[in-house]
């Protein structure tokens, strides 16, 4: 899957910034480096990179507005970082076209594995979907991944297309946090709980608070309000 795919690895930290270049091209991607925000942009303009990895805090301007202006231009898969565990931080990040986030400190390891995860997202396949999956006002095109509600067109990121079609597949069932990891996020574990949450969140957001149920405790369901 790391054939000749382009990460372009954002981080104003010199050392940060050349410990991620180094292990992701030992796993077999191309890097190219940004330290602030303009370069950032110009450079996913010029390199049209496969994924970005990109620093919240940064000089010119911020993570958030890379972000905003690189999705204006070219959808592409963006994993987040932050020093700051903080929901409204994540939710932005999220709401502005950000696919995944990791925060700050974390492992090398972890960074390829979340990397890898993104990018395997982005590349399923859904061959034997449906032209067109309808939930009430939700139309869902697989083919294109384009989502209306009430024929208006609703900008999704890879990550919260393949959540909001595996919650409508299975329309009237709540599906716990566990079986949406391992569907959507492809992880085995239910380590990352809060970035479920934090993705209905953003869905929610885009699409309105009145599709997606809460059960308290258990996960979530897609329920078109009568």
């Amino acid at each position: 899957m790391t054939a000749n795919q382009r990460i372009l690895v954002v981080e104003d930290e010199p050392t940060i910034a050349k410990a991620m270049a180094d292990r992701l091209t030992a796993e077999g991607f191309t890097i190219e480096i940004a330290a602030d925000g303009p370069s950032a942009v110009e450079r996913a303009r010029t390199g049209r990179p496969d994924l970005i990895v990109l620093d919240l805090m940064l000089p010119g301007f911020d993570g958030l507005e890379v972000c905003r202006r690189v999705q204006a231009e070219r959808p592409v898969p963006v994993l987040m970082l932050t020093a700051r565990d903080d929901e409204t931080d994540l939710l932005v990040g999220l709401g502005v076209g950000a696919d995944d986030y990791i925060t700050k400190p974390f492992s090398m390891r972890e960074l390829a594995a979340r990397i890898r995860a993104v990018l395997r997202r982005v590349e399923r396949s859904e061959p034997a979907a449906p032209d067109t999956l309808r939930a009430g006002p939700l139309e869902i095109d697989p083919k294109a991944r384009r989502v209306r509600r009430d024929g208006r067109e609703v900008h999704l990121t890879p990550t919260e297309f393949e959540l909001l079609g595996c919650l409508a597949r299975n329309q009237g069932t709540v599906l716990t946090r566990a079986v949406l990891l391992e569907q959507v996020w492809d992880w085995a574990d239910a380590s990352g709980t809060r970035a479920v949450d934090s993705h209905v969140k953003a869905l929610r957001r885009k699409l309105g608070a009145d599709l997606i149920r809460t059960v308290h405790g258990v996960g979530y369901c897609l329920e078109i309000p009568a």
